[in-house]
């Protein structure tokens, strides 16, 4: 009897914990929406690193989206995972619905330094109404360039 009501209180919880962290819709108010990919979703689609020693020393852990007049803006965070500092550029490459490039090239390289675990949020916005998607894409500096 006692093993019945412990898996019974085991499936109660674990049915309340499901619906705490079911992930909801947000709301839409005057014209903005929002949209928040939370810690299952894979967010490796979204970093684009050709230096392999690089790319594991990176993650994204979160990426928030949102329309503002037709335009899509991007908030992700980037973590390091490595224990010390990393002199990064940055850019977002935006593409339409098909997946294809809008805008190619016209995205400044930003600046980011992210020290040992430290993590950031890189901004962007698309440069207009036809982006659907994004990556961004991650390069470092070489050393040579910024010691004198």
């Amino acid at each position: 009897m006692k093993k019945l009501v412990g898996i019974s209180a085991v499936t109660v919880l674990s049915s309340l914990f499901v619906m705490g962290c079911a992930n909801t819709t947000p709301p839409i108010t005057s014209g903005t929406g929002t949209s928040v990919m939370t810690q299952g979703d894979d967010f490796s689609k979204h970093l684009k690193v050709d230096n392999p020693k690089l790319a594991k020393k990176l993650k994204i852990s979160e990426v928030k989206s949102r329309k503002i007049n037709g335009l899509l803006e991007v908030n992700l965070q980037l973590a390091s995972t490595f224990k010390k500092s990393l002199k990064l550029q940055y850019h977002f490459n935006w593409f339409d619905a098909q997946g294809f490039v809008v805008e190619s090239r016209k995205t400044p390289w930003k600046p980011v330094e992210l020290h040992g675990f430290q993590s950031t949020t890189l901004r962007g916005l698309a440069p207009n109404e036809q982006v659907a998607s994004f990556n961004v894409y991650v390069r470092e500096i070489p050393e040579k360039a910024y010691k004198y």
